[in-house]
């Protein structure tokens, strides 16, 4: 069984991750871990920072919990007050411990300092961090994967070289330089 990946809101709210992420746990890469709280995260920002019409961020949400409906984390909440990260935070380091996952994915490493996660053997990684070692792990797939993301894309129509560039735009400059190498 592919191990267990908490995906911060942070990291499924920019399109050309989440898309990626969210592709490599379909193909089993990972399995990737979420919260209501969190998912309540993604739609709120989708519709309030990114202008998305809040039908779209509700069916965009709705769609990753069809595509993964193990995906989702229950009965974290009376773990809180125990988790000693940020404060905002909590609700992520929380649904982590009682799924068991062995890492957070997120891009704000700073509110999940190692002394909040040891007692709980979890780590925190980037985005980058992360699809790098997917990258590693098992390159063809994850090459196979960018390709059909590449291929896919229609709105608008989009060469490899211009995904890459736009992942290190958005927050994967080294896994976009990975593959461009």
């Amino acid at each position: 069984m592919a191990f267990p990946v908490l995906l911060d809101a942070c990291v499924l709210i920019p399109m050309p991750i989440a898309d990626l992420l969210l592709r490599l746990g379909e193909a089993k890469q990972y399995r990737p871990l979420w919260s209501e709280d969190i998912l309540a995260e993604v739609t709120r920002s989708l519709t309030t920072s990114l202008g998305l019409p809040p039908d779209k961020a509700r069916r965009r949400v709705g769609v990753m919990r069809c595509c993964f409906p193990d995906a989702l984390v229950d009965g974290y909440q009376e773990l809180f007050p125990a988790m000693l990260n940020q404060a905002k935070d909590r609700h992520v380091l929380a649904a982590a411990v009682r799924a068991n996952a062995e890492l957070i994915v997120t891009a704000n490493l700073r509110d999940f300092p190692h002394s909040a996660l040891a007692p709980y053997d979890l780590a925190a990684k980037t985005p980058d961090d992360f699809l790098l070692d997917m990258h590693d792990l098992n390159r063809p797939l994850v090459e196979w994967v960018v390709e059909q993301i590449v291929a896919d894309m229609n709105h608008p129509r989009m060469d490899r070289e211009t995904y890459l560039v736009n992942l290190a735009r958005c927050g994967l400059p080294a896994f976009a330089r990975k593959l461009a190498g």
